[in-house]
C-alpha cells in the first residue's frame, strides 16, 4: 500500500477551520475515489503545523488521485493560511496497531535519511528489533512506518494513549532512535509532536 502526505504550516487559531474542513468537504470527496483507503490528520496546534496523511491500495491509484485531490488540497491550505503544502509520496512498509485509536491521542513523528542501497536490511531490521521494543513502551498505541526507496528517506510515526504517556516515555524514545540511528547508518532530520485529530487511515496490518 502507498499513501500521500501533505505537510501545511497554518495560523494556530485557524487550526479547528482546516480539521472542521478536512472531515466534512475533503474526506467524502475521497471516499469516492478508486483505490481509497483512509485519511488521517495530525495537528500542533501550538505552531498549527499538521500533517494530511491519505492511503491509497497501489502507487497507481494514488498517481490516479492526483488532479482530483489538487483543489482540495489548495482550499486546505488557504482555509488554514498556509502556503503551499510540502508533498512527499511513500510506500506503506510497517503498520501494526496494539489497539485502536481514541481521543485524546497523541503522535511523535521521525523523519529519517540514509543510504537507499540498505533500504530492504534496515525495514527487515526495524521490523524483527526495534518495534517489538517499542510496541513495549507504556502507553504505546501504534506504529507506521512510511519509506521512499529511491530517496533513502522513512518517517516513522509511533501514537500514545495521552500526551502525558508519551512525554513519560520520552527519554527511553530518545534511546530507540539514537540506536536505529546508529546501528542502521541513518540520521533523522526531524521530530515533531501532534494531537491526532482525525484518524480513518484504514490500513490493515503490516509486519
Amino acid at each position: 500500500m502507498y499513501a500521500r502526505s501533505s505537510m501545511l504550516q497554518g495560523d494556530p487559531q485557524k487550526v479547528d477551520a482546516g480539521i472542521a474542513y478536512m472531515r466534512d468537504e475533503v474526506m467524502p470527496m475521497l471516499q469516492r475515489l478508486d483505490g481509497f483507503v483512509g485519511m488521517s490528520m495530525l495537528v500542533a496546534r501550538d505552531t498549527g503545523r499538521g500533517i494530511v496523511t491519505t492511503a491509497w491500495q497501489s502507487a497507481e491509484a494514488m498517481g490516479n488521485s492526483e488532479d482530483a485531490v489538487l483543489d482540495a488540497r489548495q482550499q486546505a491550505a488557504a482555509r488554514v493560511g498556509s502556503g503551499a503544502p510540502t508533498i512527499d509520496r511513500w510506500e506503506i512498509a510497517v503498520m501494526h496497531r496494539a489497539h485502536e485509536g481514541h481521543d485524546g491521542e497523541c503522535a511523535r513523528v521521525i523523519w529519517n535519511e540514509g543510504d537507499p542501497a540498505n533500504a530492504d536490511e534496515n525495514l527487515s531490521r526495524f521490523r524483527t528489533e526495534m518495534l517489538p521494543r517499542i510496541e513495549q513502551l507504556p502507553g504505546f498505541c501504534s506504529l507506521s512506518l512510511l519509506i521512499d526507496r529511491d530517496r533513502g528517506r522513512s518517517a516513522i510515526t509511533v501514537t500514545y494513549d495521552s500526551r502525558q504517556e508519551m512525554q513519560r516515555v520520552s527519554a527511553q524514545a530518545a534511546a530507540l532512535r539514537e540506536e536505529f540511528s546508529r546501528t542502521q547508518h541513518t540520521r533523522v532530520v526531524d521530530i515533531a509532536e501532534f494531537d491526532v485529530v482525525l484518524r480513518h487511515l484504514r490500513v490493515p496490518e503490516l509486519v
